[in-house]
């Protein structure tokens, strides 16, 4: 199970800014210190710092969605979004808040739940 806290262990090299993900320095360092290179959509020209993450944008303006939930009809372009959609029908909680232990489904629920509880309990700085 995954334990939510606000441990931010990746640190920018340039500059004092602290990230939870690894993904979220990498795009710092191409916004902010133009480290790095964008991989940028020839239809929308939204820009893409992975290029797993640009192959699957391609797919989704083709509409392409070779992954199906064996439980109902939807359809995915990736797998992990039909893994994360498989979660609804199950009753796993994978996610647990590291102040009061509540568990939740989605690590955005549990990312919510985590500010409003550490809000409750007096800790302002969260």
């Amino acid at each position: 199970m995954y334990v939510f806290t606000l441990v931010q262990p990746h640190s920018c090299r340039y500059c004092s800014e602290l990230f939870m993900w690894f993904h979220q320095l990498k795009r710092h360092l191409l916004e902010s210190h133009n480290e790095g290179t964008w991989l940028t959509c020839h239809i929308c020209q939204k820009k893409f710092v992975y290029s797993c993450d640009f192959k699957t944008h391609i797919l989704r303006h083709e509409g392409v969605k070779p992954y199906v939930c064996s439980e109902c009809p939807k359809r995915f372009c990736t797998s992990s979004e039909l893994k994360r959609h498989q979660l609804v029908h199950s009753d796993i909680r994978g996610f647990a808040c590291g102040l009061c232990a509540k568990s939740f489904r989605y690590k955005q629920y549990v990312v919510i739940h985590f500010k409003r509880c550490a809000s409750r309990l007096g800790f302002s700085d969260m």
